[in-house]
């Protein structure tokens, strides 16, 4: 009878332990993604997508080496090959939309612009995805021009390259959340392949957690002088474009003006790179993209979704948007001189320890409430998952003034929590959910009080 109660005792302690039990830090798997990325293979595709000679959306379709078509032909033969390797884990298909020339003066004739799509499906959530994008397309000086020379090796042979290469390192793991690698077209003439892939998502009812926008992850050289191979930009805007008034409101009071989804999409990236890629430099940019300009997440950020620009911190006009020339001893042009491979490789594991986190997190506390006004003391709450589903929930807090989540509290398989100590008026809030792995969902900034 003794021993039949000490097992009792045993295992009864040992679940106690397990809820309680503070999940680790890191996932060691996180960082053999960082060293299974390659330079090398970066390079030959890179260069490949270079030699097509103009990728410009309006250029030849029907050419095996030369074009558009050839370039998305090729792109799709190289997802498809990475399926075979991880036995069909990749559906691929193209996505495409008609683009017509009447009343767009950036459309020189009618023409499909046809994006590749290669989903990895998650093992307990298949409906919910995270998306890494590059564009296929390129231009020269000017954008109507699609017979000229235009190689786009950096803008955007990089973000393409690198999308191909996050594929085939993160293909050989299985997730529970799904992954999306993606190559838009009609980048240059419009944001078209994003917003079509962007309404396609809609109708299909997917859940968008984040997306990736990689363009421009290769050069170094900065038109400023600066040559830089450390940093990198992460763009987003503060709040979803498609917020309710009730919520515009609700901020004069509550605060929150920094905290929308896409914001804290760039804190998920910039903590996964300080975690497991410490010798990069991560800058998070307060603003939708660069001064005036746009890339292919904004679609996604205009119907609601969560979505960033990833790319190199200084740029070089000369090589950007421009024929292959040169002028006073300057070189113009976008060719394969201007990138710098390391680099793409560091800012493409970037991508992949983003994706694989988010992929292997549960999913992100739902119904995040917050009290505390005149107490001294905070409170959240949220809807709890079911505990084979994560192993507990972490609460961030920082400075009102703070870009990131600066201090955190483990609090394990609850729905409430109160921070005692800690005033609401001084600080701002968010949870998360973790695994047993230690790898977390985005922040969750709450949006509604708690009502007693």
């Amino acid at each position: 009878m003794r021993s039949a109660f000490l097992g009792l005792f045993l295992i009864l302690t040992s679940a106690v332990l397990a809820q309680n039990t503070t999940p680790p830090q890191t996932d060691p798997r996180l960082f053999d993604v960082v060293n299974a990325v390659s330079a090398q293979r970066l390079e030959k595709d890179i260069r490949t997508l270079a030699n097509f000679g103009t990728r410009n959306t309006f250029s030849d379709t029907v050419s095996t080496s030369r074009g558009i078509g050839a370039a998305r032909r090729w792109i799709k033969s190289e997802f498809d090959k990475i399926s075979k390797d991880c036995k069909n884990c990749l559906e691929v298909f193209y996505q495409k939309d008609l683009v017509t020339k009447d009343g767009n003066n950036r459309v020189p004739h009618d023409a499909w612009v046809v994006n590749v799509v290669a989903i990895q499906r998650g093992t307990d959530f298949p409906n919910n995805f995270v998306i890494m994008s590059g564009d296929i397309d390129s231009r020269a000086s000017n954008t109507m021009n699609f017979e000229i020379d235009a190689p786009g090796a950096n803008d955007n042979a990089t973000g393409m390259a690198g999308t191909i290469e996050a594929a085939r390192v993160l293909s050989k793991y299985k997730f529970r959340h799904s992954i999306i690698y993606v190559g838009l077209s009609g980048e240059e003439q419009g944001l078209f392949g994003g917003a079509g892939l962007a309404k396609y998502a809609q109708e299909k009812k997917w859940n968008i957690m984040g997306v990736l926008n990689n363009d421009m992850i290769g050069n170094i050289e900065g038109v400023n002088g600066v040559v830089d191979n450390l940093s990198f930009r992460i763009f987003s805007e503060p709040v979803p474009a498609n917020e309710t008034e009730q919520r515009r409101n609700q901020r004069r009071f509550y605060g929150g003006e920094v905290d929308g989804i896409s914001r804290q999409l760039a804190r998920y990236v910039h903590k996964q790179t300080q975690t497991y890629m410490p010798e990069m430099n991560p800058m998070l940019i307060y603003r939708l993209d660069r001064f005036g300009r746009g890339g292919h997440h904004r679609p996604f950020n205009d119907l609601g979704y969560a979505g960033i620009r990833i790319m190199e911190t200084n740029e070089n006009y000369a090589r950007q948007h421009q024929d292959i020339r040169e002028e006073n001893g300057i070189k113009y042009g976008d060719v394969i001189d201007g990138v710098n491979f390391e680099y793409a490789k560091k800012l493409t594991a970037v991508n992949a320890i983003t994706l694989a986190g988010l992929a292997w997190a549960p999913p992100a506390p739902t119904n995040v409430k917050i009290g505390g006004a005149v107490q001294p003391s905070t409170t959240l709450a949220w809807d709890a998952l079911p505990n084979d589903k994560v192993a507990g929930y972490k609460i961030y807090w920082r400075d009102t003034t703070s870009p990131t989540w600066d201090n955190s509290r483990y609090v394990g398989q609850v729905a409430e929590f109160t921070l005692e100590g800690i005033v609401i008026d001084n600080y701002y809030f968010g949870v998360a959910a973790v695994d047993k792995s230690g790898n977390e969902s985005m922040v969750v900034f709450p949006e509604q009080l708690i009502r007693r």
